[in-house]
């Protein structure tokens, strides 16, 4: 195993076990319920949403490593992001999982998230990493629940 690809478990191992923003937000004025039947992974995204800002986000839920670090690490990048950059994320997180987009050579904003890059060569597992992205995605447009069926 190359150092990069041990460094990149690390930080993925990290998030597992000691999630950021792990906690029911109480003052939360969007959520929604994400569940991926493929391995089991269920969580809820709670957001905090003004003047078209995200204030704050949590995530609370159980899952796989990849899936519980993808949320872990989503939170930290979406908090503070207008609506429009937190939603420009999401789609090049997709089209990064989904090998749509060479995050080394495209211009980008996803920074420390390209860890999750190879999970495109994984395809079980491109859903378990955009599972909360998917999630917090639909809590931003008023949608309650989201499957990756």
């Amino acid at each position: 195993m190359s150092e990069l690809s041990e460094l990149y478990q690390q930080v993925i191992l990290d998030h597992n076990k000691k999630p950021r923003n792990f906690h029911k937000l109480e003052n939360a004025n969007r959520m929604a319920e994400g569940y991926n039947p493929l391995c089991g992974d269920h969580l809820n995204v709670y957001l905090q949403v003004e003047d078209d800002q995200v204030r704050d986000v949590s995530f609370e839920g159980s899952g796989c490593a990849i899936s519980k670090a993808s949320a872990s690490m989503m939170t930290q990048a979406v908090k503070g992001k207008s609506k429009q950059e937190a939603e420009q994320l999401f789609n090049e997180f997709h089209r990064m999982a989904t090998g749509e987009l060479d995050e080394e050579s495209e211009p980008n904003q996803l920074g420390k998230l390209t860890i999750f890059a190879g999970v495109r060569d994984f395809p079980a597992r491109v859903k378990c990493a955009t599972l909360s992205w998917h999630t917090m995605h639909a809590a931003l447009n008023d949608q309650d629940k989201v499957s990756t069926e």
